[in-house]
């Protein structure tokens, strides 16, 4: 079906609103996931709505959480989600980061106690629009078997990265799982019927599978064998232990056996290149620009502009195409909610 982002945005807010989700979280969460559906990254986009609204019923998310700013010393900001949706403590955090980032040339944000369900290229963005460096990453639940083991000890943890270009709308922007997919697309291939590629997951047993089913009760598997593993466990390290807050393993005994998002915390960090290049802050654009440029011109494709381009139909026509049975649970999910 075909849908116009106004509406869709005003579906997610009645959806959310039905269940008890407070304005500010409403904005937030609907901000990121309209977002991401009018990029065509499904697998963050309103689709997680069901799971949202799941954890809320298994008690894992609280719906009207404030979160409130801890620590606020130096280039440093610290927040309590407390048990609310990432989206929103960024939405507190956001301003903060980048005048701090502008002051100092450097600034950290760490989010505590959030669920985190968003894609992080939809934060990352919103820094290199600032005209910033960006970098954050989030651990999640153990889906994921290290390099050599097939126990699930690691999430999926996801690295978010962007560099500003001369044209504000298309910044360098990557988001990847260390896990070789992430959670949200074999989830999409077990809500499809379809398999999943080979090498990314192994069964109960240990042993290759593509039968989505089969994975999530077995392990995800790193990308690039050792080196996914090692930047994975950089993730628990930096954006669970360092910040005083849960690893993977701690967030999925958190969830207590329930289908439930990840809980726990994200790190965020700006660099403001001006503070680095002075009066030669202009560099930054050419020199990039004509860095980058080289992949096109090569036949390679830079990450994102898939979902750049994307973006530019859906705005130029006006409205998103949806598949027809999500809108459908769309629209069963705002029912059960009135």
């Amino acid at each position: 079906m075909q849908i116009t982002a106004s509406d869709l945005r005003q579906l997610s807010h009645d959806i959310l609103a039905a269940h008890g989700f407070s304005p500010e979280h409403q904005h937030s969460i609907t901000d990121t996931l309209v977002t991401a559906q009018i990029d065509e990254c499904h697998s963050h986009g309103v689709w997680r709505l069901l799971g949202i609204i799941d954890t809320l019923k298994h008690g894992k998310i609280d719906a009207t959480a404030s979160p409130v700013i801890t620590q606020e010393q130096g280039a440093i900001i610290s927040i309590d989600a407390k048990l609310g949706a990432a989206t929103t403590a960024l939405a507190l955090g956001l301003p903060k980061l980048i005048d701090k980032a502008k002051h100092s040339g450097i600034a950290l944000l760490a989010i505590n106690h959030c669920v985190h369900f968003s894609a992080l290229w939809v934060e990352v963005e919103q820094l290199t629009r600032a005209g910033l460096i960006a970098i954050n990453m989030t651990p999640s639940h153990a889906w994921v078997a290290p390099s050599g083991s097939r126990e699930p000890l690691l999430g999926t943890n996801p690295i978010g990265f962007g560099f500003p270009r001369r044209n504000p709308d298309e910044p360098y922007v990557f988001d990847f799982a260390t896990s070789a997919t992430a959670r949200g697309e074999i989830q999409l291939h077990d809500r499809n019927g379809t398999p999943l590629p080979e090498g990314v997951a192994i069964d109960a047993n240990g042993q290759p599978t593509t039968d989505p089913k089969a994975a999530m009760a077995g392990a995800m598997l790193t990308f690039g064998g050792h080196k996914g593993s090692a930047i994975a466990t950089m993730v628990e390290l930096l954006a669970g232990i360092a910040i005083g807050d849960m690893t993977s393993q701690e967030s999925m005994a958190f969830a207590e056996g329930t289908p439930t998002l990840p809980y726990g915390g994200e790190i965020i960090i700006a660099i403001d290149p001006a503070m680095l290049l002075g009066a030669d802050t202009d560099s930054l654009y050419t020199r990039g620009d004509a860095y980058l440029n080289q992949f096109n011109a090569a036949g390679a494709r830079l990450p994102s502009q898939r979902r750049f381009k994307a973006r530019q139909h859906n705005t130029t026509q006006g409205f998103i195409e949806l598949d027809d049975s999500l809108y459908q649970d769309l629209q069963a999910l705002l029912q059960a909610g009135l």
